[in-house]
C-alpha cells in the first residue's frame, strides 16, 4: 500500500476530525456566552464573538470541509486498496470497511465528544480557522446550501441546517441537565412550544361554572353577585346562559354608582360592555396574540353548535405556560376537618363517597355528580357561590345541610363545604312540654 496514499488520507481525516470538533463546539455556544467570555477578557474571545454572531455561515464553512475531507480520504484509501489488492472486490470491501470505521470512530463520535464536553475552548480554537477560512471560500458554502435546500421538499430556500421543534426541545432538556437553566424554566419552554397545539377549550372555564346575571336584573344586584361570588367580569345573558348579549365589569358598576346612587335601580344591560366571541376549536396561542391585540382580557367561547361553552381569560392561557396562578388567600387544605357534633369543613372536591363515610354509610353514589361540590350545585340548580347553602338528603333519611364557604383562588372556586345535619324541628305538642318542663 502506497505510504504518500496513506498519509494524505490520515491527514485529511485529522482536518475532518478537527471541523467536526469545530461543529459539536459551535453548536453548543451561544452569542450570549460568546458575549460573557469577551466581557471576561477571555483569550480569542473577539474571534469567537464574531463567529457566534453568525454562526449558520460558520457551520456551513465548517460542515463543507468535514465532508470535502472525508470523501478526499475515501478516495485515497480505495485508491491504495485498489493498488495493494489484485482483486477489485477484496480492494472495495477492505476500503470500506477502513472508511467507515474510521469515519465512525475518529470523525463521527470523538470530535463530537470532546466539542461538547468544550464547547468554549473548542469553539474559540476554530474561530482562529473559520474567519480566514470563511473569506476565502466566498459564498461556495451558501451556495451549495441553497441548491441542497432547492433539492429538499419544504417551504423555500433557508440559510443554513433547519432545527426541527423536537431538536429545540432536545436542547433545553440538555441545557437543565448540564444546570444551564432551571428545571422550572424548562418546563416554561417546554409549555410555550406546546401552546402551539392547544385548543381554547382545553384552557377556558367551562360553562357548568359560570356565574351570569340576566340582563333584566338591576346595577345593584350585579354588584351584590360581583361582591359574593368575588368575580369583577360577569357574563350577562338574555333568555338564557346559551344567549349571552354581553359582559359586565366591577368597576364599571361602581363607577357608575359613585356617580350617582340612582344608577343601582337602572337595568344592569345599561352598564355591559359588547362581548368577544371565539369558537372552542380556536389555537390558544393565537387567541393570546389576538386578546392582546385588541386589548381583550376575556372572551366568549362558543362551542360548535352555537351554544356558550365557556369563558377563557388571558390568565387562564398564560397558567399553560407559567403553571397555576394563585394569590396570597390561598392554602393547602385538609380534605377533612371534623368540626364536632358532625359537623365537618370538606373540600369541594371531597368524594361524595367519602362524605357518606363520615356518616356512617358504606356506599353513597349519585348517578350525577361525583364531589361535595357538584352535590351542593345539583341541589342549588346553579354554581354555589359564597354563602349558598341547600338540604341533601342521606340514603339513610337523614338530611344533610352543605353550605358553600369563601371562595378562594384566581377563579374564585367554592373551595370548602360546611356540612352539618339537620336537626329536627320538634312538634308543636313536644315543644309545648319542652316549655312547661
Amino acid at each position: 500500500m502506497s505510504l504518500p496514499l496513506v498519509s494524505g488520507a490520515i491527514a485529511l481525516v485529522v482536518v475532518a476530525w478537527l471541523a467536526a470538533c469545530a461543529e459539536a463546539g459551535l453548536a453548543r455556544v451561544s452569542s450570549f456566552r460568546a458575549e460573557e467570555a469577551v466581557r471576561g477578557g477571555r483569550r480569542g474571545s473577539e474571534k469567537l464573538a464574531l463567529v457566534a454572531a453568525d454562526p449558520t455561515r460558520y457551520l456551513n464553512v465548517a460542515l463543507l470541509v468535514r465532508v470535502a475531507c472525508e470523501m478526499a480520504a475515501a478516495a485515497l484509501v480505495t485508491y491504495a486498496c485498489l493498488r495493494a489488492f489484485d482483486s477489485t472486490t477484496e480492494a472495495l470491501l477492505v476500503a470500506i470497511a477502513v472508511m467507515v470505521l474510521v469515519s465512525y470512530v475518529a470523525v463521527g463520535v470523538s470530535p463530537r465528544t470532546i466539542g461538547r464536553q468544550h464547547p468554549l475552548n473548542t469553539a474559540t480554537a476554530a474561530a482562529y480557522v473559520l474567519l480566514p477560512l470563511a473569506r476565502i471560500m466566498g459564498p461556495i458554502p451558501y451556495l451549495l446550501i441553497l441548491i441542497g435546500n432547492a433539492l429538499t421538499p419544504g417551504k423555500g430556500f433557508r440559510r443554513g441546517p433547519f432545527a426541527s421543534e423536537a431538536e429545540l426541545r432536545a436542547l433545553v432538556d440538555l441545557a437543565e441537565k448540564e444546570s444551564l437553566i432551571e428545571d422550572e424554566e424548562r418546563r416554561m419552554v417546554h409549555s410555550v412550544f406546546e401552546l402551539g397545539d392547544t385548543l381554547v377549550r382545553e384552557v377556558m372555564v367551562p360553562r357548568t361554572d359560570l356565574v351570569v346575571i340576566e340582563r333584566y336584573k338591576t346595577i345593584r344586584q350585579a354588584l351584590t353577585l360581583a361582591l359574593r361570588s368575588g368575580f369583577s367580569r360577569i357574563p350577562v345573558v338574555g333568555e338564557s346562559e346559551d344567549d349571552v348579549v354581553g359582559m359586565v365589569y366591577l368597576k364599571d358598576l361602581t363607577r357608575k354608582t359613585h356617580i350617582s346612587r340612582e344608577a343601582e335601580s337602572e337595568l344592569v344591560s345599561t352598564a355591559m360592555r359588547p362581548a368577544f366571541f371565539v369558537p372552542d376549536t380556536k389555537n390558544a396561542g393565537d387567541l393570546l396574540r389576538e386578546m392582546q391585540k385588541e386589548r381583550n382580557h376575556v372572551a366568549v367561547v362558543i362551542d360548535e353548535y352555537g351554544g356558550t361553552a365557556g369563558i377563557v381569560t388571558i390568565e387562564d392561557i398564560l397558567e399553560e405556560i407559567v403553571g397555576e396562578i394563585t394569590d396570597e388567600y390561598d392554602r393547602e387544605l385538609p380534605p377533612v376537618e371534623e368540626l364536632g357534633e358532625d359537623r365537618y369543613r370538606v373540600t369541594a372536591r371531597l368524594d361524595i363517597t367519602d362524605l357518606g363515610e363520615l356518616y356512617g354509610l358504606d356506599e353513597y353514589d349519585d348517578e350525577d355528580v361525583e364531589t361535595v361540590g357538584g352535590l351542593l350545585a345539583k341541589a342549588l340548580g346553579r354554581v354555589p357561590i359564597a354563602g349558598a347553602s341547600s338540604v341533601v338528603e342521606l340514603p339513610d333519611g337523614r338530611d344533610l345541610r352543605l353550605t358553600a364557604e369563601a371562595a378562594a383562588g384566581r377563579r374564585n372556586k367554592i373551595v370548602t363545604v360546611l356540612v352539618e345535619p339537620v336537626t329536627p324541628v320538634p312538634a308543636a305538642e313536644e315543644q309545648r312540654e319542652a316549655k312547661a318542663e
